[in-house]
């Protein structure tokens, strides 16, 4: 790597410079001491935007990550190319400490960008020593990944705006959906349960009253009813109600042994949070929200969630990811990942959760979009990504895997080039 010079710019207003977490100097065998040259992105439209992250070197290997938040993440990690051209990859910690060092107070969208250059860097540096990234992170506990498929409300969003809801989200149609689900190999799912009950519902107060809810319960009554209860059957609020309310709905939903109940209250309202966790005698969970490993730890020793669920794409990299586990798991709190992304992040979460000991499930929220295990394909061995309800681990160099040009190129989002 090219030798740099100290940088002892002094800060506005005076003093002493925070410390340059940027390389002065390496020392590794020429195999190894490779430069970033570069940082491209391109957005692929999915049933959400998935942003892809190029990261390219001087030995002719590059690799890939995908952030959450595409558009503006995209944005942000195209402008850290300045601070990362000439550094070595290989570093993979120093790295995310430099870029969260210079990006500070970036919230979430910072957080996105350091994910996906730093699941680019992962990959690049299995590809260079040849080995999966499951490795780099401390090998793995599992082959199998379980995939618990996220199936919404049942029936389409757009199809209540023009219905009344009781005819949309039906016992009927919930129950058919989670026999869908089951059937294409899944053991584990959730449903949107925050859905409408009356067309003028006020949703500011984020109160129910008895009628929605059990029109709620007879919902999940259907479920359990036609799949069972030998099936992890989870449930989404989405952060849209009151304490009360929550405790109402989540004290009739006991008796169903529901997997988890997710994010029942605001994710900002911690004490909100803790007061339904002790309330309910069914796992809460929460997270997603939340993009660093001190984040977790703060909601972990307070005691507001049983089950942690941080975002594959967005909580600032793997080995963040790891050291959110680490965290959690010395609190006794599981890990469910909370994850929307393409195949590639998904094969990037699959790599952590290998590698982590508290891992439950990781999330699949593309259900309906039918080409999502063509997007990428294995550079070993073959098969889908996705695969009854699993992703069996890959085992190429890297994540594993490798982008479809052609598909890539059908769902690019206008104004984007392809880099691959």
């Amino acid at each position: 790597m090219t030798e740099r010079e100290p940088d002892y710019r002094i800060e506005q207003g005076g003093g002493v410079p925070r410390r340059d977490m940027g390389a002065v100097e390496t020392h590794r065998p020429p195999e190894r001491d490779v430069e970033i040259t570069g940082i491209e992105t391109m957005a692929i439209a999915g049933n959400f935007t998935w942003g892809i992250v190029k990261v390219g070197t001087d030995a002719g290997v590059y690799g890939l990550g995908e952030t959450f938040r595409a558009e503006a993440a995209l944005d942000m990690a195209d402008r850290m190319d300045v601070d990362l051209v000439g550094e070595n990859p290989l570093d993979t910690h120093r790295l995310r400490e430099l870029l969260e060092q210079r990006y500070t107070g970036t919230g979430r969208i910072g957080q996105a960008a350091f994910t996906a250059i730093e699941t680019a860097c992962y990959d690049i540096k299995g590809k260079l020593l040849d080995v999966p990234v499951y490795e780099l992170l401390g090998g793995k506990y599992r082959d199998e990944i379980e995939i618990y498929c996220d199936t919404h409300g049942g029936e389409s969003l757009g199809a209540a705006s023009e219905h009344d809801p009781r005819e949309v989200y039906t016992p009927e149609s919930y129950a058919r959906a989670a026999r869908e689900v089951i059937d294409a190999g899944f053991e584990a799912l959730k449903f949107d349960l925050d859905v409408p009950t009356h067309a003028d519902h006020d949703e500011a107060n984020r109160r129910l009253d008895n009628d929605a809810i059990e029109h709620k319960i007879s919902l999940v009554e259907a479920v359990r009813d036609e799949i069972g209860y030998d099936v992890d059957l989870g449930m989404d609020l989405h952060w849209n109600f009151t304490v009360e309310t929550a405790i109402r709905l989540g004290k009739k939903l006991e008796r169903f042994d529901l997997a988890w109940l997710e994010d029942p209250v605001p994710p900002e309202k911690t004490a909100a949070q803790k007061r339904v966790t002790e309330a309910l005698d069914l796992p809460i969970l929460t997270g997603e929200n939340l993009v660093t490993t001190a984040q977790f730890n703060t909601a972990a020793s307070e005691g507001v969630l049983d089950i942690a669920a941080p975002d594959v794409n967005k909580c600032g990299g793997l080995g963040e990811y790891v050291d959110i586990a680490t965290v959690c798991d010395l609190y006794g709190v599981p890990v469910a990942s909370h994850n929307i992304s393409s195949p590639l992040g998904s094969v990037a979460g699959a790599h952590v959760s290998a590698a982590i000991p508290n891992f439950l499930c990781m999330e699949f929220h593309a259900r309906d979009v039918p080409w999502w295990n063509d997007l990428c394909e294995r550079v070993a061995g073959s098969g889908p990504i996705l695969d009854d309800g699993s992703i069996d681990l890959p085992e190429g160099p890297g994540l594993g895997v490798r982008l479809n040009r052609d598909l890539c190129a059908e769902y690019l989002v206008d104004g984007h080039e392809l880099i691959v």
